[in-house]
Formats: C-alpha cells, structure tokens, sequence
C-alpha cells in the first residue's frame, strides 16, 4: 500500500540500510475473533505500509456475532506496555480504540500527554453491550481526558450522537458539523462520521461518511447499503487513518484514501463463523478472480459494527 517506501528501497546502495516504516502505536482490546481490537489494528496499519506497536488494554470475550464480556487489564501493566517500547521506538500516530474501563482511559491519556505532537485517531465503538454502571464511568472518562488529545474522533453516527449529544431530542439526526462542535467543546479538531442515512433514491440506499469541523462539512465519501453486518469496519477506517497521517499524508487526502481502502476491504469481505463478515484488509494482495467467477463480493452494509467495539 506505500509503493514510495519500496521506490525508496530500490534506490540504496548496496549494503545501505533502508529506513523503517512510520510506527502506530495502537490502545486497543484484544478480539480473539480477529476481526477488530488490536488483531484489527495490526494487519490494517500493515496493510497500509506503517509498522503496528499494539498495546492490549483489555481483553474481549466474543465471537463473530456478539460480545460476552470483558476483562480489563491493570492500568499498570498498560503504560508499563507503551513506555517499554516508547522509550525505544518513535511513534508517528496514535489509534486509540476501546480501553475497557475509566482507569484504563486515565492511564492512557497519561501516556499522550507526553506526546501532544504525535496526531491521535480515536475510535468510539457502540458499547451498549455494557452494563450501565460500566459504561457511564468510562464515557464521562474519555470525554474529559481523550477528546482534549484527538486530531479526528472516528464513530458511526448514532453512536457519536449518542456519546456526543446525549439530551439531542430533535426529530431530525444531528449533522455532522453539530457533532463536530460538541467534540470541539471538548477539544477535538475533527469527526469522521460513519454510516449517515441518505434518502433512498428508488430502490438504492447510500450511506454517507463525513470528515467535518466545528465550522463544516470537509469532505466524505458515500457508501452503498447493504443488509447484513460487518464487524471491525470501524476499527478499520480508524487504523487506516492513522497510519496514512503517520506516513505524513494531509488530513482530507487521508480521510478520502481510508475510505477507499475500508470500501475495498468491506468489498472483499469474508464470513469465517457463523456471525458477521470480517473486512479483508489484505484485498490488494489477492489474485484477480478467474474470469466467470461470481466472486464474493461484499455481504454487509454500512460502516457501522453491528456487534462490536
């Protein structure tokens, strides 16, 4: 996915040693599923050409289908993980995804502030599956000590109305420039919002993704719907962001060209259990299908993890 690294590499001398891919530095949950958490996270900022530092935050209890239950992971052993290989390696981007538990939040948020400079992805999954007495502590949490350090909040609309706006009451969704100032208020620079419903036009139904700022709309790219349901999709577009701004990539060019890469993912996706389709990030690799072959195709809908962080 970086053929500029490869052009770079053919152009040492002999014995030259060439540079190293950017590093993303990822906080995620461990998915033994494969399809999102940190697994997610290591083979999309592979794919894109960056070099993952994966750091466990807590350990999920799913399949395909649905979550069962989590195991949050000292707050300790975290940093205790991120300072170890921080204080060998330099990290170019941040991608943080679901951290289990409000002291989990605090530690890591402890971490980023000691690199204000490095651009922070952060991925709000839906967390329903959550007891309440879990949940409310934990987004109170991220709002006050995350959203302060994120370049780009990342989530699909319903969820980022729901952690953003809670009291909206208005019959209409809020647009994505609305949720864009609420995170403003707590000092992100920017949303990327996932799966905003359009009007059907006929038969069709398309999905739009929008990259907005407090002062507007930037820039987006729609979707088809589809009716079935992907997991790790947002995790996905998240790590694919990050790794396309560690590699030093203009924000607008890199929202555009993680959505493309999510689309193509989703596009090739696959079902390896009996729940949802899991996002093929490694579809540029494959060979070309045989000519007359139906191919797999997508089997999903928008960019929204029915069943996931």
């Amino acid at each position: 996915m970086n053929p500029d690294a490869q052009d770079h590499a053919d152009s040492l001398e002999p014995g030259q040693e060439a540079p190293p891919p950017a590093c993303v530095m990822t906080c995620n949950v461990s998915d033994a599923s494969g399809a999102g958490g940190v697994a997610g996270d290591v083979a999309t900022i592979a794919a894109m050409g960056a070099h993952p530092l994966p750091v466990v935050t807590t350990i999920l209890m799913r399949d395909t289908a649905e979550i069962f239950e989590h195991h949050p992971i000292d707050d300790e052993a975290v940093i205790e993980q991120a300072r170890s290989i921080l204080e060998d390696v330099p990290v170019s981007a941040w991608k943080v995804g679901f951290l289990g538990s409000a002291d989990t939040v605090a530690a890591v948020a402890e971490i980023l502030s000691d690199y204000t400079e490095v651009p922070l992805v952060a991925y709000m999954p839906d967390l329903s599956w959550l007891d309440e007495d879990q949940r409310e502590p934990y987004l109170e949490a991220y709002r006050e000590l995350i959203l302060p350090a994120a370049e780009v909040l990342t989530g699909n609309h319903k969820t980022l109305t729901d952690f953003l706006l809670p009291e909206w009451d208005s019959e209409r969704p809020p647009s994505a420039r609305e949720l864009a100032v609420a995170a403003g208020d707590r000092g992100t620079r920017y949303v990327l919002v996932t799966g905003v419903m359009l009007p059907a036009r006929g038969a069709e139904q398309f999905i739009d993704n929008v990259l907005a700022s407090p002062q507007g709309a930037l820039t987006g790219e729609k979707f088809e719907r589809f009716e079935a349901g992907f997991v790790g999709a947002g995790d996905t577009l998240a790590a694919a962001l990050a790794s396309l701004l560690a590699a030093g990539s203009e924000l607008q060019a890199a929202v555009g060209e993680a959505l493309s890469f999510l689309d193509q993912s989703l596009d090739s996706g696959f079902r390896p259990g009996m729940g949802n389709v899991v996002p093929d990030r490694f579809f540029w690799a494959l060979p070309p299908p045989e000519e007359g072959d139906a191919g797999q195709g997508r089997d999903g809908d928008e960019p929204q993890d029915q069943a996931e962080p």
